[in-house]
């Protein structure tokens, strides 16, 4: 039976058109640049049907492609993220599974660098984290001097020639296909915007397992391309394919996905995944409860906590818990942890409460924030994370002044290039701890 078409509306107001069929792990596919969701089922049925049989498969289409909203033109990374995210919020709470598929794969990456604690597993299919890292093969050059053809001259060429599908009958329907997922106008535009797409940046960031697979006949993306950027991910693996009509791609996608689950189900069901555990202790609490009240004094810390949630979201943080003047947040990437408290630092600077009735004529008084990072794997139960990894931040946010950022050298190692000074504050051995650790002041 053909999945009903459902809608999804993005930060911006955007409806995006999805489908979804199967049960179990949510697989999300990020296709390429143009997409129908109608269309798509009945020219790949093998695809999202085999994968249906063990996931619950969600595909989309993009703002102004198939049956999502036609009259928003923005193709913009900012806009596909957009777009990205309505859907995957439509999955539910949890992690998922990310599939990206060619021009789809930037996407994807950068989606999975700034919300980690929402991808479990990545899976990249023929496609790059730079444009300019297939802009010089023969097929888009090609395809480059046909934008500016007739219609039906370009998508019968693109299908037969540039996209090389033998199967005469295949290549006519995609290009009918085609036609019908998008306007021309649309589709130079997109393809136009998609050149500017960097991700090269965030490629490092990617902290979940990742399958990086080329197809041998896709003449859009060499093999070079898929190797470099497999090997620019640190849990990534690359695999090479001859699948013209991607029949194999499903038992790929599911073998992955599968053994990567059986694994975790062998650590006892738990992802130990490395995670960065972040402290942050409110000084100067209870000086302000004492010299504004109760009340004026609760509305500063309510303050406090919209502030420091808010830059937790920004920074795809996870609240773990409050403890009145402080958080306890985690985070899937180490280098988004340090930004964020850095940016925490720098919001809370307006934070100033006057102590005064009529808030004149007397002194203002700051308020400064600490933080303690460390990164390890800590055990998650009920949402709550616990173990070694968390007591020792917990002990190094205890360290730091007002206003200061601590990190374990964990921390500081795993931060190395990526445009963080640190200051060595030497050694001290944290309560509960055998052995010295060694934390620095991020400046």
């Amino acid at each position: 039976m053909e999945p009903r078409v459902q809608y999804a509306k993005t930060s911006d107001g955007v409806n995006i058109a999805y489908c979804a069929t199967g049960e179990g792990l949510p697989l999300v596919i990020a296709n390429q640049f143009v997409s129908h969701v109608q269309l798509e089922w009945q020219l790949y049925p093998h695809l999202y049907g085999s994968l249906g049989r063990s996931f619950r498969v969600i595909w989309f289409d993009w703002r102004g492609t198939g049956l999502s909203q036609r009259d928003n033109l923005d193709f913009s990374l900012t806009a596909r993220l957009r777009d990205l995210s309505a859907v995957i919020d439509r999955a539910g709470g949890g992690a998922i599974a990310l599939a990206g598929f060619f021009s789809g794969v930037p996407i994807a990456i950068a989606y999975a660098a700034q919300v980690p604690d929402r991808v479990s597993r990545l899976v990249l299919m023929d496609g790059w984290a730079k444009f300019a890292d297939v802009a010089h093969l023969p097929a888009w050059q090609a395809e480059r001097a046909l934008r500016g053809q007739e219609w039906t001259i370009y998508t019968e060429t693109v299908a037969r020639v540039l996209f090389g599908l033998e199967d005469e009958a295949l290549a006519k329907e995609w290009a009918e296909y085609l036609r019908s997922a998008i306007d021309p106008e649309a589709l130079r535009k997109v393809l136009s915007e998609q050149e500017e797409h960097d991700v090269s940046t965030l490629v490092a960031r990617l902290e979940m397992p990742t399958l990086v697979v080329h197809n041998k006949r896709n003449r859009f993306v060499g093999a070079q391309v898929a190797q470099r950027l497999a090997a620019g991910i640190p849990l990534g693996e690359f695999l090479p394919v001859d699948d013209e009509t991607y029949r194999t791609i499903p038992s790929v996608i599911a073998a992955f996905l599968e053994r990567e689950e059986a694994a975790r189900q062998e650590r006892g069901g738990r992802d130990t995944a490395l995670r960065t555990v972040l402290f942050t202790d409110l000084v100067g609490h209870t000086e302000m409860m004492s010299r504004l009240g109760d009340e004026r004094g609760r509305e500063v810390l309510r303050e406090h906590e919209r502030i420091t949630r808010e830059v937790l979201k920004a920074h795809g943080g996870t609240e773990v818990k409050t403890m009145g003047d402080g958080f306890m947040a985690s985070f899937g990437s180490v280098t988004r942890a340090v930004e964020c408290a850095v940016a925490l630092q720098r919001a809370m600077e307006t934070l100033t409460p006057d102590p005064s009735p009529a808030g004149a004529g007397q002194s203002v008084f700051p308020l400064k924030v600490r933080c303690g990072l460390n990164a390890g794997e800590p055990i998650e139960e009920e949402g709550d994370l616990f173990g070694a990894t968390v007591i020792l931040a917990s002990r190094i946010a205890a360290k730091a002044e007002g206003g200061e950022i601590l990190v374990a050298d964990t921390v500081r190692g795993l931060c190395s290039g990526k445009g963080f000074f640190f200051a060595d504050r030497g050694e001290f051995v944290a309560k509960g701890f055998e052995e010295p650790v060694r934390v620095y002041e991020v400046r």
